[in-house]
């Protein structure tokens, strides 16, 4: 996800949020405009997915001694896709005990 698409996500949430409740969320979700989460999670997997292919892809080139490599890019694609896999582990995780939250609310 790049960082114009969340600036765009932060400032449709802050316009939710001030929209008026549960009726502003129910208006904000009906535009088409907006992205919805599950596509940004799937496109965030992606994302990390092509991260690590690419990290992959240059660390196989390097070792099979290709000149256009250096072992700085493959560090910095590693490093990229390192980072990029432990923040989609942190969102994961952090779903995960928001959902464990809501399903011990009581109706």
């Amino acid at each position: 996800m790049s960082e114009l698409q969340i600036q765009s996500v932060l400032q449709q949430m802050r316009s939710v949020a001030q929209s008026g409740g549960i009726e502003g969320v129910a208006q904000h979700a009906a535009d088409p405009e907006v992205p919805r989460f599950a596509e940004l999670l799937k496109d965030a997997v992606h994302g990390v997915r092509d991260l690590q292919n690419d990290a992959a892809d240059l660390q196989d080139r390097f070792e099979r001694g290709d000149p256009e490599v250096n072992i700085s890019e493959v560090m910095l694609a590693m490093n990229k896709s390192s980072v990029g896999f432990e923040a989609l582990s942190q969102v994961r995780s952090r779903l995960l005990r928001a959902y464990q939250e809501v399903m011990r609310m009581q109706v």
